[in-house]
């Protein structure tokens, strides 16, 4: 029988949370699919209206339009199941974002790239547009004890909130990353398991002073449903699992964003400088040689992100970003997980799960 996640009253069918993957990687289209096989759907808020049409002009107008469309047409195509938002801590208008996801009725709201700490106010007293009464639920991603005592101390603290779920982010997940370079370049020398065992046992622990259970899923590195059964048998409630979507006839991509990962080598997948001030990693490609050899010219700042200083950037994080999703992936940035170069071929979701479901049996 597979192990159903629980998260309040929110229940998947099976214990997998899709990634958000942004700009644009995973929006309605992959994210209301997963939720359709009982896995949890994630849409990407990042830059999440690059496609509507005062988006040049007024991007944070478009942006928050945005959330609201792709959440409603994932909901759509989920068929009754669960479908999520990934907020980036570091977006200008963070609080915006929640309130918007929020009214647009996501189910989850998954937040990092920095900690969380106004996420339960954010999200508090905003009224779904469809009128039902339940709240999304709240998860804060952490890397470390540290940030996970951080996190929930400030939220029982300040909100008397415990989180709904947490989701501990390694250092073999893709995009940005809350790990220093030193360390992701001696992942082995880490031993990230028993560091996350000690974030397990931290979690629990708060969950029991609260009387209430609070999930726990690994991120980073799980790629088939052998990788992702390890650490369930380990204890964890669940898993995420981003970089294996991407290569899905579902994902939002370009279909030459899908084909650069199957067609990357393992040497290609590498750790980037982004202009956001975090490592981060990516597939080696055109772009990334340009940049080694010095700034990129960029046209005007779309508001993305709170510690970009425009006039200084080495290249725009959005354009590039922008540029991969819509398949000019020799002028993008091609964000990805340490398995990216695993992938072999197109599949669909249906595919993934029927594979998970044979691991998990």
């Amino acid at each position: 029988m597979i192990k159903q996640l629980q998260i309040g009253d929110l229940t998947a069918r099976f214990p997998v949370i899709q990634g958000g993957m942004g700009v644009g990687v995973s929006l309605s289209g992959l994210a209301g699919a997963v939720a359709a096989q009982g896995g949890i759907g994630i849409i990407s808020t990042a830059q999440i209206g690059y496609r509507e049409p005062d988006y040049q002009v007024n991007p944070h107008t478009a942006n928050l339009r945005a959330v609201k469309k792709e959440i409603r047409r994932a909901k759509e195509l989920a068929a009754g199941g669960i479908v999520g938002v990934n907020i980036m801590v570091a977006t200008k208008g963070y609080e915006d974002y929640v309130k918007a996801a929020v009214e647009a009725g996501a189910d989850l709201i998954i937040s990092g790239a920095g900690l969380p700490v106004t996420l339960p106010e954010a999200a508090s007293g905003v009224r779904r547009e469809d009128g039902e009464s339940r709240q999304a639920k709240l998860s804060p991603i952490v890397s470390s004890v540290k940030s996970a005592n951080v996190i929930m101390k400030y939220w029982m603290k300040k909100y008397n909130y415990l989180p709904d779920l947490v989701v501990i982010e390694g250092p073999l997940a893709g995009g940005h990353l809350g790990f220093d370079r030193k360390q992701l370049e001696d992942i082995e020398g880490m031993h990230y398991e028993e560091e996350v065992m000690r974030i397990l046992e931290t979690v629990k622990a708060f969950g029991r002073a609260g009387n209430r259970e609070i999930p726990v899923v690994m991120a980073g590195g799980v790629y088939t449903g052998a990788e992702a059964r390890k650490w369930l048998d380990m204890g964890l409630d669940g898993v995420q699992m981003a970089t294996r979507f991407v290569t899905t006839v579902e994902c939002d991509a370009h279909l030459a964003f899908k084909q650069a990962y199957i067609n990357a080598e393992k040497e290609d997948i590498v750790l980037v400088k982004s202009p956001v001030g975090m490592p981060g990693r990516a597939i080696r490609n055109a772009f990334l040689e340009r940049t080694a050899k010095g700034p990129v010219p960029h046209g005007r700042c779309h508001g993305c992100i709170k510690t970009c200083k425009p006039q200084e950037t080495p290249y725009c994080i959005t354009e590039a970003l922008v540029n991969a999703v819509k398949g000019d992936v020799d002028n993008g940035l091609l964000f990805c997980g340490s398995n990216a170069y695993r992938a072999q071929r197109i599949e669909t979701t249906a595919d993934i799960f029927a594979e998970l479901a044979s691991a998990f049996e």
